[in-house]
């Protein structure tokens, strides 16, 4: 990274720290910089949404994971942030503040066999950083961000609950709340109740909010129809989630779909929260 490079809310590329699995970005949503572990470093993932901003996106899972090469670009990086002087040097002053470490990347992180294994990575490193510390005002957050398609298998859900115990929680993904609407925006097919099940299952072994981007496509917002079924959905859950993260298009997509997508306005998404409020539910907008 170069020294003037600060880096922005509209730039997440994975690349941006030279390291292998580890990366830094400034996230709206988490109100800071968050430490991206990127477990898919063959961009391969067994959704293909069609906002994606990841270039060359494959179906699959992830090749084996390097855990000795994780934990030393773990280990360095937050001996940069908590000893050293990467947020002077690349992150503007008003987001000066570690605030997670995500899993994201580009592909769906629980589909790596070797999960469980790195999640006992960070929660060692977290403890020699004293990051996890209770004492601390502001102990640091483990985001997972997972479409949630392996939250019916036992393994990913003992998982969860170690997640949970390292101060983690879950943003699950749910775009749509009917089958066709999935097969559109996230090219899979799924049947929603079994998607209610899952995320039902993943809120109980950890905190879980789900999170729901939202895009007009050929110029066209999602329709009442749509937007109905999919607060349909939540209500399904709401007694087990923490609420809603809903937001829109921040970043391009490297789909084939890019040109027909747009950006919703900020009063759009505004007004599918206030109906996401009225059940119950808390919404937070990231336009």
């Amino acid at each position: 990274m170069a020294d003037d490079q600060f880096l922005t809310v509209a730039d997440h590329n994975r690349d941006v720290s030279g390291l292998t699995y580890i990366y830094p970005v400034v996230s709206r949503r988490a109100g800071g910089v968050s430490i991206g572990i990127n477990l898919n470093i063959n961009n391969a993932c067994n959704w293909r949404c069609l906002y994606c901003q990841v270039p060359n996106l494959t179906r699959g899972a992830p090749p084996p994971i390097n855990l000795e090469l994780l934990e030393k670009e773990l280990r360095d990086f937050l001996k940069s942030i908590v000893h050293g002087d990467f947020m002077q040097r690349y992150v503007a002053e008003g987001d000066r503040k570690l605030q997670d470490i995500a899993f994201s990347g580009n592909g769906e992180p629980t589909s790596a066999k070797e999960f469980p294994e790195v999640l006992n990575i960070v929660e060692k490193l977290l403890n020699e950083f004293d990051l996890l510390n209770p004492a601390n005002a502001h102990p640091i957050k483990v985001r997972l961000i997972t479409n949630g398609s392996l939250m019916d298998k036992s393994l990913v859900l003992e998982s969860m609950k170690h997640l949970a115990r390292i101060n983690g929680e879950v943003w699950f993904k749910a775009d749509a709340g009917t089958s066709e609407g999935a097969a559109k925006i996230n090219d899979v097919n799924i049947n929603i109740p079994s998607v209610i099940n899952r995320i039902k299952a993943c809120a109980e072994a950890c905190p879980t909010f789900v999170q729901t981007c939202m895009v007009a496509i050929d110029d066209i917002a999602p329709i009442e129809k749509d937007i109905a079924a999919y607060i349909a959905l939540l209500s399904e859950v709401k007694e087990t989630i923490q609420g809603v993260h809903l937001y829109g298009l921040a970043r391009p997509s490297m789909q084939a779909e890019a040109p027909r997508l747009s950006r919703l306005s900020p009063e759009w998404l505004e007004s599918v929260a206030e109906k996401i409020r009225l059940i119950g539910l808390k919404a937070y907008v990231s336009p």
